[in-house]
């Protein structure tokens, strides 16, 4: 069996953006995707498509197209839970509460990578040390969040 992975919202944006400042991130997200992914098996919620339906942008359809083929995971009152409790525990920020749901559906599915480009709210050292007493308390694993270019596949 594959190792899964919840894809978060940054990813389909990344892969999508222009902007010459993240360029390599940019690159490194398409790299991914398009020859990587399929060595894992990949999952998505529903704030996904929620998050990706939001405002207006050039890249909208395109990001929901990229995703639309990766099982969504179902919403189960124990994610909003474990999301309040980040919250309520100052690890995550509230509102909005879509970065907590992320980690907690990836928790609560027993992910084994959450992958993200948000490093300042949830692939970040400091809190997923937080994270990781949190989930242990509760009886879930934390997967091991991080961007692609911590998911590399390894050298054969």
């Amino acid at each position: 069996m594959s190792p899964t992975v919840y894809v978060g919202t940054t990813i389909p944006s990344y892969y999508f953006d222009a902007r010459p400042s993240i360029a390599a991130d940019i690159e490194r997200t398409r790299v991914w995707w398009d020859v990587e992914r399929f060595h894992y098996e990949c999952f998505i919620s529903g704030v996904v498509l929620d998050e990706l339906s939001e405002g207006s942008y050039p890249a909208k359809s395109d990001a929901l197209r990229l995703v639309s083929e990766l099982p969504i995971l179902a919403n189960q009152q124990e994610i909003a839970e474990l999301a309040k409790i980040y919250q309520l525990r100052k690890v995550m920020p509230r509102p909005p509460v879509r970065d907590a749901l992320h980690v907690a559906a990836a928790s609560y599915y027993r992910m084994e990578y959450m992958l993200t480009w948000n490093c300042q709210h949830v692939a970040n050292a400091n809190k997923m040390k937080h994270l990781q007493t949190i989930n242990f308390a509760l009886g879930y694993p934390l997967p091991r969040i991080c961007t692609p270019n911590m998911l590399t596949l390894p050298e054969e």
